[in-house]
Order: structure tokens, then sequence, then C-alpha cells
């Protein structure tokens, strides 16, 4: 059954405005004809895909189903058709990613850079934020996350260093007062600098050596969201405030400079790098694309 494109973009106008006369306005034409045209559509498909009233439209059932299919398939059809006659061009527009702030500090720094000097026609825009999230309601094209927080339908690229360390430090004069820990154990006697995910979960500290693996759940004097206020955390532990244990590359320049102290350093424990993911249920945007090669060529 062939349809009239310009029809199906009709529909998508009047769904997306929600009304006949605001997609009028952003489609500079008339209401009467997006009117008429999405009557020719509903006639051919032999169903109802607006709910009309003198006040306001809604989808039918119909039309969401036909609404959810139709936005992104229109969208590959619009970068399809401007890209005809100009197939040497670079890759452009807005890539939007939704990154932990883990990622946008220690990981993105490198790739960025980089990335936007080999593709100047793509705008990134990053939102860092440590809940999961679903990438596609959040309005973002792809995220990065650790493995354990990954949907199964969804499509994985590793991304930054592929091995991670957690590290556990504290200020040398702490240490010279409250004592140096021998085993994780010890910790519990210790003032420890603890973070919490915005879920509400405060996760444990974990140490692992020689197959032995040790959980911690220490207490201390500040409690800190992990992500946005990490770095409060961090420049407590600095002034001796207590131990902090967080990503080795994160205070990496404290432990280099001396002004933290690595505390049971053999027991520090390894895990997988983080990926950067998108969904596997539309066709992957040019921009998207384009950063995905990017981080294959690396």
């Amino acid at each position: 059954m062939a349809h009239n494109l310009a029809d199906l973009n009709a529909f998508v106008a009047v769904a997306r405005a929600s009304g006949f006369r605001n997609a009028a306005r952003i489609e500079r034409t008339s209401a009467s004809a997006l009117s008429e045209a999405v009557r020719r559509l509903e006639a051919r498909l032999g169903a109802r895909l607006l709910h009309r009233t003198t006040r306001s439209i809604s989808l039918t059932e119909a039309g969401a189903r036909l609404m959810a299919r139709l936005e992104p398939a229109l969208s590959e059809v619009d970068a399809a058709l401007s890209g005809v006659g100009r197939l040497d061009d670079e890759p452009s527009g807005t890539l939007r990613l939704n990154v932990p702030v883990s990622a946008a500090r220690l990981i993105l720094p490198d790739l960025v850079p980089a990335f936007l000097a080999a593709y100047p026609h793509i705008r990134l825009e990053i939102t860092a934020e440590d809940g999961f999230v679903d990438v596609l309601a959040a309005g973002a094209d792809a995220g990065i996350r650790y493995d354990e927080r990954l949907a199964q339908d969804m499509i994985a690229v590793p991304i930054g260093p592929r091995m991670q360390r957690f590290a556990c430090a504290a200020a040398p004069g702490y240490l010279d007062a409250r004592g140096r820990p021998d085993h994780p154990s010890d910790l519990l006697g210790h003032a420890c600098l603890r973070g919490r995910f915005s879920s509400g979960a405060t996760p444990a500290w974990e140490f692992e050596r020689g197959g032995e693996s040790v959980m911690i759940e220490g207490d201390g004097p500040l409690l800190v969201n992990i992500g946005p206020a990490i770095d409060l955390a961090v420049e407590a532990a600095i002034a001796g405030t207590g131990v902090i244990y967080l990503f080795e590359a994160w205070i990496a320049p404290f432990l280099k400079s001396g002004a933290l102290e690595p505390v049971l350093q053999d027991w520090w424990p390894r895990f997988p790098g983080p990926f950067l993911y998108y969904s596997d249920r539309r066709l992957v945007p040019p921009p998207l694309r384009a950063f995905i090669d990017f981080l294959r060529s690396r």
C-alpha cells in the first residue's frame, strides 16, 4: 500500500504540536490542509489516528503506535535526503550523551577535544548524572555506564580504559594520628568518608587480595552524593577528616603530590571499564555513528 510522504509528515506534525493550528504555524501551512492530509491517511489505513475535540486533539491507540514507528523513520528519511548530492560532506548535527560524573571527569576529557577536532560540524551535548536513565526517554542518543548497569537490549561499545581500580586513601597526618590499617576490617575503626547514589543506596567498600574479598560498611562524619559532591569528600580527606574510597584516577594527582597516602593498596579491586551504549531499536544517527567510529579507531 503506497502512502503520500507529505500526509505522513502532516500527521507527525499535528501529533507533535498537539493541534492543527499549532502545527500549521510551525509548518507554515494551513490547518485545513493538515486536516485534509490526516483524513486522507486515515482513509487509506482504515483507522482513526486522532481523537478530535473543539479544544484539542490526542492520539488514538492506533495513532500512538504509528507515531512511535514514524518519528525515527522520518528522521532517517530527512537525513538521507539532506545528504544527497553532498556525500563527501562530513557528518553534522547534534550528539546528545547522558554520562556519569566520573566519565565526564575521567574519560571524556581524553576523547572530546580530539573528536570535535575530527568532526567540526558535530555539536556535542553532555548531561552528567549518576542515576541510570532510559536514554531515549531522556532525549539522549546514547549513554555511558558500567557493565552491571546496562540493559540487555542495548548495544555496548567499549570506551576509555578497559580496566580500572578503586583506591583507598587518607592524608598522612590523619594516618599518623589514627594509625595505618593492615586489613580492610581495620577501617571499621576509622572515619570513613562515604558516598551515596541518587537512588539512596550507599555502596559498601570492596577489597580483594589473593582470592579473598572483603566488603566494608564503614561509618564517618561525612556522606555526599556520588558524582556531584564527591570533590567535597576528596577535599575533606586531604584536610585530614578521614579515609576516602574512590576511582584511582580521580585521586591520582593527590596521591602523586603526597596530599593523600595510599591505604591498603594491595587490596585495591580492579573492575572493567565503562561502555557507550545505545538502543538497537532505531537507526543510528550520523553524529552517533561518527562517535562510535572514532572510539573504535582509538
